[in-house]
């Protein structure tokens, strides 16, 4: 195991961290080894994992937000590390970023789909027993159909509750019913870009409602979903400023790999001449292009 780890842990039982502030509001001990972990993740060098944690060690204080901390170690991992190591540690900020409509976030997972060897339709129309429905994803594979409800939020912290489950569960179980093939899905899917609360995955669990969130379930979430498909959020690149990023977005460009198959997008959309290597190397190595 990592020596650093190790330290952090004998650390932490023999004094007291300072509390930091969650989006949720909730305060809970920093905890160091999870940070040193999420770098370690993001593929940091020991040396630069250890720098990062040990500086935030230093300077953080009672009330500072796990948001101040990510922003200070992205900052930190952008100066210390090669590409694309701060731009693995932002995928989840970059999630975010796919808003605020939510729509970017639908096309976005149905391309995970696809990656995972899914057919996909976004914004499918269908009729159930007793009523029309709007479904955000339709995927097929290995002849079983899926509809997914896809909730997305713009801030970290906010989650999807039981609400949200019941009355997924309550449509797609309408579709298993209905009278035309073409409308009938096998299941359904409910997935959002934050968590689950404890009683949405407890009503999930007792009524066979597949649910995804971030990192639920465990290994098993979106994220290794991500990471195993190599499809990641053009708004991961660290290369892009907000405005290029933005520019992509309203042109329909979701993935970063879209850019390797598409290079000459890059001037299309504006993207500053002096700085388009940068982008290609940095969607090279996140995403793996070719080129």
């Amino acid at each position: 195991m990592n020596e650093h780890l190790n330290a952090i842990k004998q650390n932490k039982k023999g004094g007291r961290y300072p509390f930091v502030t969650k989006a949720d509001g909730e305060q809970e001990p920093f905890n160091a080894e999870k940070l040193a972990s999420s770098l370690i993740h993001a593929g940091a060098s020991k040396e630069t994992q250890e720098k990062i944690v040990s500086h935030i060690e230093r300077e953080i204080e009672d009330g500072t937000t796990t948001e101040e901390i990510y922003r200070h170690a992205f900052t930190l991992l952008r100066k210390g590390e090669r590409l694309p190591v701060a731009a693995r540690y932002s995928v989840k900020r970059a999630v975010f970023e796919l808003g605020p409509s939510g729509f970017p976030f639908e096309r976005f997972f149905a391309e995970i789909l696809r990656g995972h060897g899914w057919k996909t339709a976004v914004g499918v129309g269908l009729t159930g027993k007793c009523t029309p429905h709007e479904v955000d994803v339709v995927a097929t594979k290995d002849g079983k159909r899926i509809g997914v409800e896809v909730k997305f939020h713009n801030a970290p912290g906010t989650t999807t509750d039981v609400k949200d489950a019941l009355y997924v569960h309550a449509r797609f179980e309408d579709l298993k019913l209905a009278h035309s093939e073409r409308d009938r899905v096998d299941e359904g899917w409910l997935v959002t870009n934050t968590r689950f609360t404890r009683n949405a995955i407890r009503y999930g669990q007792c009524v066979g409602l597949t649910m995804l969130g971030w990192d639920y379930p465990r290994d098993r979430g979106i994220l290794t979903m991500v990471e195993e498909a190599q499809v990641h959020p053009i708004t991961a690149l660290t290369t892009l400023s907000d405005g290029e990023k933005k520019r992509l977005l309203d042109s329909n460009i979701v993935l970063c790999k879209a850019i390797g198959a598409h290079q000459h997008m890059l001037e299309e959309h504006g993207i500053r001449p002096e700085n388009i290597q940068s982008v290609l190397e940095e969607a090279k190595q996140l995403c793996g292009i070719d080129g």
